[in-house]
């Protein structure tokens, strides 16, 4: 590795040791939020309430010193609300614009499925191309924007299916889950008297991050490896059950993605294993299902379980 390389991945180890203080239990999360920012994507987290989808967003700004902003979504939340808007001055006789909460380094969005998809919809341009079109004209967002919204799979009232071009617009789409029993007893301990997270500090500098991202670009990935990415998200396509496969945008995700990981690793190449770990995180998301296949309990996490199965591993 080069020292830009090893530098990076002592970036990433301390922001993960810096979560961990307040995330007991979830490493294997960490490591793909980790891994999301790294590589310029973004992440939605989908699990029950209460499983600490918001304290671990929280815990990542924290442990960047970068500017942070939270939005609660809500079935009377507008577009102008995220992006902002422009106000007359009557004294100077013309408009100046206001920036919304998405003009930050990490945004939180929260229960993003509670707002219509008009204003889902907002996101859109801001986490494919970092830019957002206000008024006819281009703003553009930080060099590191990164994205992090919640949904509770379990909620109807009041809620909204994010669109499949929202969806795609996510690298990765992954769970929580509950932590052992034991784990959950030294949250309790934690918490106890006040929450972990007024105590956290930052631990990486805005610069150390973007250096970060930078140095995910040199991980060298081999033209078969890239062609093993290709054919797991080609195959989605024409799987059975499933009605819509995942486009070349998951593709270009799952290789950047594994970069990342390879780094995280202390490797300064992709290895398959990388991509394997990622597949269903990176994939499953983007697949939509055929009604009867959803039916009859298929999943798209399973039919990528089974794809990973079934093509052969690169020597």
């Amino acid at each position: 590795m080069t020292p830009e390389q090893q530098a990076a991945r002592d970036t990433f180890k301390k922001i993960s040791d810096n979560i961990a203080q307040v995330k007991h239990g979830q490493s294997a999360a960490t490591r793909k939020l980790l891994t999301a920012l790294a590589s310029g994507g973004h992440v939605l987290l989908e699990d029950f309430p209460g499983t600490g989808k918001t304290t671990l967003a929280k815990a990542l700004a924290c442990s960047i010193d970068a500017s942070f902003k939270r939005i609660q979504f809500t079935p009377d939340l507008l577009p102008s609300d995220i992006l902002g808007v422009s106000i007359f001055n009557q004294r100077e006789q013309q408009f100046h614009f206001h920036e919304g909460p998405i003009f930050t380094n990490i945004l939180l969005a929260d229960e993003i499925n509670r707002a219509s998809p008009r204003t889902q919809s907002a996101l859109l341009e801001a986490m494919g191309e970092s830019q957002v079109s206000v008024d006819g004209e281009r703003r553009n967002l930080s060099d590191l924007f990164f994205v992090v919204a919640t949904e509770n799979p379990v909620e109807f009232r009041g809620t909204y299916p994010l669109p499949e071009a929202q969806m795609d617009r996510f690298s990765m789409q992954f769970s929580l889950g509950y932590v052992p029993p034991a784990e959950e007893v030294s949250i309790l301990a934690a918490q106890q008297h006040n929450h972990p997270l007024e105590q956290l500090k930052s631990c990486a500098s805005l610069a150390e991050t973007l250096a970060l991202k930078r140095a995910v670009q040199g991980v060298r990935i081999s033209d078969e490896l890239k062609r093993y990415a290709v054919d797991i998200v080609g195959a989605t396509r024409t799987a059975a059950g499933v009605r819509l496969g995942a486009s070349a945008r998951a593709s270009i995700a799952l290789m950047k993605s594994a970069q990342a990981l390879a780094l995280f690793d202390g490797f300064d190449f992709v290895t398959p294993e990388q991509i394997q770990e990622l597949a269903i995180p990176v994939i499953a998301h983007r697949l939509v299902m055929e009604p009867q296949a959803r039916f009859s309990g298929m999943t798209p996490r399973g039919i990528v379980g089974d794809i990973l199965k079934k093509l052969p591993v690169p020597a």
